[in-house]
């Protein structure tokens, strides 16, 4: 029995890069059949963009674009527009992510789409939300992430270091891509009530706002009473109207920060993350596990509200205690006393965990020929009663002659199309 969730579900995937691909590899995972369109001759950006060899995908295109087909097609030229016509009226979802305005101008917008085919579920990526008045800025990564107070909230509070900062994982783009799934999902559930497809926006802003909600959390706290009791600044400086940089603070209000461990002057990872909780029972038995009993009887620790008030005294004593032992040593002393902690992990430590090859967390795709087997992420999430297969990623237009002949072209109209540059560059004079 196939027990894909989106098996039967037909996609046009018009992204390319990061955002959009990163939610239509995740259709294909859940066992949609996703067509991904292709410029002829060059393809995605990503199969040319910090390649590992030039005459081959970059790791960028292969950990994005796993069980998609790839369609050959410039869909600007008459016989481009006629089959991509075709493809529109066969679909359940259409997904892109041009620039505003380029779908539009191509003839293929939510307006034409929905004419075509009612059903079909108009999925769009863009930077902004139509409301912004950045909405025509070009978007990368860093923009979303700048203009959503993720990078104004991010990095050390002081010194020559304090700069905003982006962060390390893919906020503004695969994060959009991940909220951008939540939006098509729902939109099917939807249409199984409506019977009709709708639109769905999604912006890489909004995206990352979302996942700056304890931000604006913080703002409103701040607004309310000037101060935050969980940030390092707390209670010697004085906070401005913004909420500021807050190092590594865990920042729900526990007291939480990372600690050099041995090694550190040459591990650039040498480190951990140890939480003290606000309960009584737990910060008696995180006592315990440093044998700092004396603190259960000191004024300036044994409340929760003035270990925020002494931070700097309470960080100086662990890291002194943590110093001289190994990272995971750390986690062994404190872990059975229920302390929260865990080891500073790089990605090449990641990535060489036997335990996160569960045939999901991790996953081995293997492409064959020169590139052979690489790693990727797999699906976030399990389903008790399926478990996606992890597919090779398309060669260019490798799936051309597949999808046209379903449309059902001839050969002889096949052949046209690669001569007259419709799936094919055009040859050169």
């Amino acid at each position: 029995m196939n027990t894909a969730p989106l098996q039967g579900i037909k996609v046009v995937d018009f992204t390319n890069v990061q955002s959009g691909p990163s939610c239509t590899q995740m259709l294909a995972w859940l066992g949609a059949e996703v067509i991904k369109i292709e410029r002829p001759g060059t393809g995605d950006a990503t199969r040319n963009e910090l390649q590992f060899d030039p005459e081959l995908p970059s790791y960028y295109f292969l950990q994005l674009n796993s069980d998609k087909k790839s369609l050959a097609l410039d869909a600007a030229t008459p016989d481009g527009k006629e089959i991509l016509t075709k493809l529109v009226k066969e679909a359940d979802i259409f997904v892109e992510n041009l620039h505003p305005g380029a779908m539009d101008k191509l003839g293929f917008g939510w307006d034409s789409v929905h004419k075509l085919n009612p059903r079909c579920i108009y999925g769009t990526i863009k930077g902004f939300p139509q409301s912004s008045r950045y909405k025509d800025l070009k978007a990368y990564e860093p923009i979303a992430q700048v203009t959503a107070a993720a990078a104004s909230t991010t990095g050390w509070y002081s010194g020559p270091d304090n700069v905003p900062t982006q962060s390390g994982a893919a906020l503004g783009d695969s994060n959009t891509g991940m909220h951008m799934l939540i939006g098509l999902l729902a939109a099917l559930m939807q249409r199984e009530r409506t019977g009709e497809g709708s639109f769905v926006y999604q912006s890489m802003h909004n995206a990352c706002l979302n996942l700056c909600r304890i931000k604006t959390r913080d703002q409103l706290t701040l607004d309310k009473i000037g101060y935050l009791t969980q940030y390092p600044q707390y209670p010697k400086e004085k906070f401005p109207d913004y909420v500021p940089r807050s190092g590594n603070t865990e920042g729900s209000g526990v007291l939480g920060w990372t600690y050099k461990c041995k090694g550190w002057e040459t591990d650039a990872n040498a480190f951990c993350y140890i939480i003290f909780q606000r309960g009584e029972k737990d910060f008696e038995l995180a006592c315990k596990a440093f044998g700092f009993e004396d603190w259960l009887t000191n004024p300036d620790f044994n409340t929760a509200d003035a270990r925020d008030k002494n931070k700097e005294a309470l960080i100086k004593r662990v890291q002194d205690f943590v110093i001289d032992k190994d990272k995971h040593e750390i986690v062994k002393l404190l872990a059975p006393y229920g302390v929260p902690c865990a080891p500073v992990l790089s990605t090449k430590e990641v990535m060489s965990d036997p335990d996160l090859y569960d045939g999901n967390t991790l996953v081995k795709i293997n492409q064959g020929g020169k590139i052979g087997e690489f790693v990727t992420v797999g699906c976030p999430f399990t389903i008790s009663n399926y478990q996606p297969t992890y597919g090779p990623c398309p060669e260019l237009g490798g799936n051309t002659d597949e999808v046209l002949a379903g449309l059902g072209y001839s050969q002889a109209d096949i052949d046209k199309f690669k001569s007259n540059g419709t799936t094919a560059p055009m040859p050169k004079k």
